[in-house]
């Protein structure tokens, strides 16, 4: 994926003004990851929005991954809180630990943490992640 470097001024918030805010399903069209991670068998779409402009930048995003003939992996160096909310993902990473996401689950990936998905997700998930989003996600 990008390098970061994008600012704070770059964006258009979601948490703007008190009192509630609803996102219909469908609202924004998710992005393709396959051309991102230059793995053309990946079958896997993203979405993120920021949701504050403070120094303890707090990004919401939507994942999806389609069983495929290849899985990726990705290298977070920052917190990020994933919960299945359809299907399931089958992640590892390189200290051993695997494990296979259902619905209602809840992945917590740490900061120095190289996560491989499976080829054998199919799932969808919402997540929160400690940064700003990558510019060419960023809806």
């Amino acid at each position: 994926m990008t390098s970061r470097t994008a600012t704070k001024d770059n964006y258009t918030y979601l948490s703007q003004k008190p009192g509630l805010q609803l996102i219909k399903d469908g609202s924004y069209e998710k992005k393709e990851l396959n051309a991102e991670l230059g793995i053309p068998e990946v079958r896997s779409q993203i979405i993120e929005a920021p949701l504050t402009t403070n120094n303890d930048a707090l990004t919401l995003g939507f994942f999806s991954m389609q069983k495929a003939d290849k899985g990726f992996d990705y290298y977070y160096d920052y917190l990020e809180i994933k919960t299945v909310v359809r299907g399931k993902f089958v992640v590892s990473d390189e200290q051993g630990n695997s494990f296979v996401a259902t619905e209602g689950d809840v992945v917590i990936i740490n900061p120095g943490t190289r996560v491989f998905f499976s080829e054998e997700s199919d799932g969808e998930a919402v997540f929160l992640a400690h940064r700003l989003p990558e510019p060419s996600l960023n809806w």
